[in-house]
């Protein structure tokens, strides 16, 4: 049966070169190069992004009311946003740093690269910078926690359910103890070998 799930999971990081691969091509498609870290397009693909912009005026008037009225609580996140990102770093400079796992690196997680796209008025920049915010911050939130998960209990469920990690895959199944001691005793070797230099 590990046979097996090892065949699946080859297919799935094959899938997963070629997806890179092909966004990728899309991305040459697209005209776009990236120097020094910044975005850069092509003169007269910039020039066309330009007209296609709606205007932050434009923008407002066509709004819907309704995303004009919600928008104060979608925005009202960043409080809570931003204490998680403080106690994830307290909570890896501390416990991690104890258990002997590598810190997970924040700004693999963050990219905001939206604000070089000229067809955005500010107001669509703003909302993207947001939303890269909170998805990135999510997605490094989901790695640390990961990461505990296979330290504390590296366990599937007897459920299945949807957004598991990528880390989720190597646990041990759902009532195989022999697999669940295994895998506490391989951690405990790596957090004594850790702990020890």
């Amino acid at each position: 049966m590990r046979n097996d799930l090892e065949g699946i999971v080859a297919k799935i990081e094959e899938l997963e070169a070629e997806l890179k691969i092909e966004l990728a091509r899309r991305a040459s498609m697209l005209r776009f190069g990236l120097e020094r870290g910044r975005v850069r397009f092509e003169q007269e693909v910039r020039r066309r992004h330009e007209m296609l912009r709606t205007s932050t005026w434009t923008y407002l008037l066509r709004a819907n009311p309704l995303t004009v009225l919600t928008a104060p609580f979608i925005y009202s996140l960043i409080v809570p946003l931003l204490l998680l990102d403080f106690f994830l770093l307290l909570y890896q400079a501390t416990c991690f740093r104890a258990y002997g796992i590598k810190p997970v690196k924040r700004g693999d997680y963050f990219s905001f690269d939206r604000q070089y796209l000229a067809y955005l008025n500010p107001i669509e920049k703003l909302n993207c910078a947001f939303c890269s915010y909170a998805n990135g911050l999510l997605a490094y939130a989901s790695e640390i926690a990961s990461l505990t998960e296979k330290y504390w209990c590296p366990i599937k469920h007897a459920r299945r359910l949807q957004g598991n990690h990528r880390r989720y895959r190597d646990f041990a199944d759902y009532g195989d103890a022999e697999a669940y001691v295994a895998k506490i005793a391989e951690h405990d070797a790596i957090s004594t070998k850790s702990n020890s230099h």
